[in-house]
């Protein structure tokens, strides 16, 4: 069974991630910093996959701080313990202000604590991952379990595809700089790296959180040319109803907004096209129809 780690797998983006995968006879090792709600993921993930008609998922539910470098040794353990690892999924988030205030008043430590967990934190966990996801048989052992896709990925059409390169070293990470090479697909593992739209907009009082979203973009296209063997996927996943931006914005009325299982679809599209490493975005209407857009 293919193996993926989830952070911040006990509520939405990541919870419904996991429970997709976990649908499809992926094993998972899962974390949050809240031991009680991640308790009752894990039973909803296992039952997941036995709902599905695979048997119960195995599901290593680990509380603890992404930010910690004992509980980021622990995950990577227990993945190893499952047979090894397939995708790693950078979920966790800290905003660093709650609610978002301008930068003038943006308290320096939530600033400190918003790049350690949204970038600091990520390529710790990719360190101690990368021997596990280097030696994955990724393609050949997912394709097992997904239907056939086909590699397709259409262009949002949107104003900030032509402000934006989504990703200025594809070539180089495709072809591992040979400019004669054909296409250079690897067949190890994956990394996902969720990202925002405040990563490359800017957005009055989410400049500390967009700042870091920015570092993290950058950190994964400069991973992906490090790494051609592996696919890294940095995907804006768009407008959400979720506890992260309740906290963000409360005055905000968010019932308008998709619930984080309507994005799950363009997520999987990644795995099942065996999407170029390259920044994503997930927009409600390409999730519906299981297309990506990529800018």
């Amino acid at each position: 069974m293919p193996v993926a780690i989830i952070t911040g797998a006990s509520k939405g983006l990541g919870r419904a991630l996991a429970a997709a995968l976990a649908g499809r006879g992926w094993d998972l090792v899962v974390d949050a910093r809240s031991a009680g709600p991640l308790k009752e993921a894990a039973r909803e993930l296992r039952a997941a996959g036995q709902g599905a008609g695979r048997g119960a998922a195995r599901v290593v539910a680990l509380p603890g701080d992404v930010a910690d470098a004992g509980h980021r040794a622990a995950l990577v353990a227990a993945a190893g313990e499952l047979g090894g690892l397939d995708l790693l999924v950078n979920n966790a988030s800290a905003l660093g202000a709650e609610p978002l205030v301008r930068l003038a008043d943006h308290p320096l430590d939530g600033l400190r604590t918003a790049l350690e967990v949204n970038v600091v934190a990520p390529l710790g966990l990719i360190q101690q991952a990368l021997p596990l996801l280097l030696m994955s048989s990724y393609l050949p052992s997912y394709e097992e379990f997904a239907a056939p896709a086909e590699r397709t990925f259409h262009d949002s059409g949107d104003d900030n595809g032509e402000a934006y390169d989504s990703h200025p070293y594809t070539e180089n990470a495709r072809n591992a700089g040979l400019s004669v090479s054909p296409p250079y697909m690897g067949t190890g593992g994956a990394i996902l790296n969720i990202s925002s739209d405040a990563a490359v907009e800017a957005y009055p009082t989410w400049g500390g959180y967009g700042a870091a979203k920015a570092a993290l973009d950058q950190q994964s296209a400069v991973l992906a040319a490090e790494e051609p063997g592996l696919r890294v996927w940095w995907v804006d996943p768009g407008d959400m109803r979720t506890d992260l931006y309740a906290a963000a914005v409360p005055d905000d009325d968010a019932s308008g907004r998709p619930l984080p299982g309507t994005v799950v679809p363009a997520l999987l599209r990644l795995l099942d096209g065996a999407a170029p490493s390259g920044r994503y975005t997930a927009a409600s209407a390409a999730a519906a129809t299981g297309e990506v857009s990529v800018r």
